[in-house]
Formats: structure tokens, sequence, C-alpha cells
């Protein structure tokens, strides 16, 4: 059974950093696989914002790319997301998602593409 377990978010000002963590188990025995980060604020629809795929590859939002890192620890099968430069707008629940198919690369950034999913971070950016 596929667990994820986001762990790592809070309160920080603008400009701060945060280190998100998702911690997975239960992913089969597959040589793809593949884990994103997605956030909603409230009143939003869940968007991606970062994928990293089994072979190492990673996926941005445009618009998150010079501020956030995705990473994998596979020893320790922990996800992670750092997050820079931290704006007000990026406050929102943040998710970890998984799934085991593959799927088109303009895809992956897509909610619908993941069948697995934690129960969220909250990451608030206020002064």
């Amino acid at each position: 059974q596929v667990q994820l377990v986001e762990s790592g978010g809070g309160s920080v000002q603008p400009g701060g950093s945060l280190r998100l963590s998702c911690a997975a188990s239960g992913y089969p025995d597959s040589s793809y696989y593949r884990t994103g980060w997605f956030r909603q604020a409230p009143g939003k629809e869940r968007e991606g914002v970062a994928v990293i795929i089994s072979d190492g590859s990673t996926v941005y939002a445009w618009s998150e790319k010079d501020r956030f890192t995705i990473s994998q620890d596979n020893a320790k099968n922990i996800v992670y997301l750092q997050m820079n430069n931290l704006k007000p707008e990026d406050t929102a629940m943040y998710y970890c998602a998984a799934d085991f198919r593959v799927t088109h690369q303009h895809l992956l950034l897509r909610r619908s593409e993941y069948t697995y999913w934690g129960q969220g971070t909250q990451v608030t950016v206020s002064v």
C-alpha cells in the first residue's frame, strides 16, 4: 500500500526558505515512478509545482523553476522540495503525489495524472 507523508511546512516571512519532505513507502517494484509536489491555495485549483521521475529527471512549473528545487534520496525514500525566496503567493497547502504509469511529459504536472496523495503540509508566507 502506497503511503506518502509530508512534513516541513510552517510559517515564514517573505524571502525565507523552507524544505518540505515527502516520506514514501509501499512503492511497487517498478522501474518507473514519479513523485510530485502540488499546492492548493484557498479558493484555487490544485496546481503542480515540481515532479521528479525515477531516472532523476525533473519538471517544474515555469513560475517556480528558479526558486524551487525537487530532489530525492533513494536510500531513504524521501522526496524533498527546497523552496527559496518565498512569496506571500506561495501560501498554500502542499501535497505530495505519486504514480507509476508512464505518461507524456507535458502531463506531468497535471493533477489527474496522479493516483496516490499525501495529507498535505501547510506553508504560510507573511510579514
